[in-house]
């Protein structure tokens, strides 16, 4: 029972195991350190670079090099063709994962097959999908995908926490991707409460601002210079850009020298200055952490007992300030780089029991039976340890809204054409849900067909515009008599702990039937094994 668990990061990643101990600890990757980029350097047809020396490579050759394709995981038509052959952000994510096995699996001397990847909590079905297609690619069993925070939450209750029920708020400023979320947690269970956020929002960010400052200023000192067309410049400045940013969460200012073809300048950037240029990034996350304490009162939470500060951009002093200012909340700052890959490692091991032994992993209150000691024994942890593990009923909630695209009322704002979307599972509803049925009429005078769009809120609030939500699967009723205008079609959704959507349609005067299932399944048997075998065929090295 070798069990992982991978924070799969815009910019960084790694991966985690528990030890003998119970606690997690991050596995070390191929050159000693914890994280890895999420970068991929397409060196040669037959060889990539994954990591440390991808990511300084990245402006050099800007067209062999692919960097935060997490930010695009799951969109439509998101291809690459590099050295002739198209990639998409579930090969690359792929060949991330396939890394991170790799060296985890020469570093502990036990093959990394079992994994947990956790994803953004504001991911949707198509994004969750698709990180879990990219395990399989990389020839892992994806147990389950896992929401960040509540693999943070779970890693602070076991060795952060004060003990008791608490209700904690989780800001994650990660590198790509920034999300809220607010958890209670008891003896028994972790809980979601609401969840919001914005996966194009980010450290990088950040980063990119510092880089602009840096060059504007290399270009004041030397306004003839073309040093902002050298992709070598450019990719030091990238670099410089990260490190400047880390100095001035402890530093008031940094010196950063810079040099360009026999051109040197010496550029200070204070933190002032640093906050003033990222004032509008700062404040995005303000609206989304705004909304996810409304959300929470109007769930009934009255306090927080703890804000975790989760991600390495949390470190910069302006994010606790807004917090303190604008909340009256005093962060703390939990483990941020590597909490999220911990908690996976934890949430991995309850998921494997639970699969291996359900009836072991039933209560976790009592003695331990038989299948759990013995569980315990194999891994080398405390049976108490386990039992405490094992026994915790994680429960998380729909991250966005889905719904069906439907004519609209007479009264009701629509698209040019007439549709709006009817959102029958609403965000933040607690899992599993299925709400009540809803029943619609079919359209026109004499229909044969029934076709049925499932679609779900892209925006940040629900709306029932088009253009606020994302079209995600259809099906099809099909061969019926013609029917009359307003026949009734019955419609279901269902979305079980996993973020399994299920949708089940029935045409009331036949009785016909229509399900579908959009599930964190991956691709088909066939895709699955045509883009394994495209992945396999890489030499990767770090």
């Amino acid at each position: 029972m070798a069990i992982f668990g991978i924070d799969l990061g815009t910019t960084y990643s790694c991966i985690a195991q528990v030890d003998d101990t119970g606690r997690p600890v991050v596995i070390k990757n191929a050159i000693g350190e914890d994280s890895t980029p999420s970068v991929v350097f397409f060196e040669t047809p037959d060889n990539v670079v994954v990591g440390r020396e991808a990511k300084n490579s990245a402006r050099l050759y800007p067209d062999l090099v692919v960097s935060l394709i997490k930010r695009r995981i799951g969109e439509d038509g998101a291809e690459l063709e590099i050295h002739g052959v198209v990639q998409t952000p579930v090969s690359v994510s792929a060949l991330i994962l396939r890394e991170l096995a790799r060296a985890a699996g020469e570093s502990t001397h036990v093959p990394v097959l079992d994994v947990v990847i956790t994803v953004p909590a504001y991911f949707g079905v198509k994004e969750r999908e698709a990180t879990r297609a990219a395990g399989q690619v990389a020839g892992l069993n994806v147990l389950n995908v896992v929401p960040e925070p509540v693999a943070a939450a779970l890693h602070y209750d076991a060795f952060g926490s004060a003990g008791g029920e608490r209700t904690i708020l989780v800001y994650d400023l990660g590198g790509g991707t920034f999300d809220t979320t607010v958890i209670k947690i008891s003896e028994r269970d972790v809980t979601v409460v609401c969840t919001d956020g914005d996966h194009q929002l980010g450290g990088a960010d950040w980063d990119e601002r510092v880089a602009d400052l840096l060059l504007q200023r290399f270009l004041e000192d030397h306004p003839d210079s073309d040093a902002g067309s050298s992709d070598e410049f450019l990719q030091e400045l990238a670099v410089a850009a990260e490190d400047v940013k880390r100095a001035l969460s402890t530093l008031e200012s940094r010196r950063q020298n810079m040099r360009w073809n026999g051109e040197t300048s010496r550029l200070e950037l204070t933190r002032q200055s640093f906050e003033n240029a990222t004032a509008d990034l700062l404040e995005r996350t303000h609206d989304i952490t705004r909304r996810t304490v409304d959300t929470a009162r109007e769930k009934g939470v009255e306090r927080f007992d703890d804000v975790l500060l989760v991600g390495g951009s949390t470190r910069m002093p302006a994010v606790r300030e807004m917090l303190r200012s604008r909340f009256g909340f005093e962060a703390r700052i939990h483990d941020p780089d590597l909490a999220v890959a911990k908690g996976a490692a934890l949430y991995a091991l309850i998921e494997s029991v639970r699969v291996a032994l359900p009836e072991a992993a039933a209560d976790g209150a009592g003695p331990a039976p038989a299948a759990l000691r013995d569980a315990a024994a194999d891994l080398g942890i405390d049976v108490e340890n386990m039992k405490q593990l094992v026994g915790k009923r994680v429960t998380a909630v729909v991250p966005r809204a889905f719904g069906v695209k439907v004519l609209a009322p007479a009264d009701q704002d629509a698209d040019p054409e007439g549709f709006v979307v009817d959102h029958l599972l609403r965000a933040n509803t607690a899992l599993p849900a299925e709400p009540p049925a809803q029943t619609y009429g079919t359209a026109y005078e004499g229909m044969t067909g029934i076709n049925l769009e499932i679609w779900e809120q892209a925006g940040a609030t629900e709306s029932a515009r088009l253009s606020d939500n994302a079209k995600i699967g259809e099906g099809r009723i099909d061969d019926l008599p013609p029917m009359p205008a307003q026949s009734p079609v019955e419609v279901t959704f269902a979305m079980d702990e996993m973020g399994t959507l299920r949708v089940h349609a029935v045409e009331r005067r036949t009785d016909k039937e229509l399900s579908m299932e959009l599930a964190i399944t991956g691709l088909s048997k066939d895709r699955l094994d045509e883009a394994r075998s495209a992945v396999a065929k890489y030499a990767v090295g770090a």
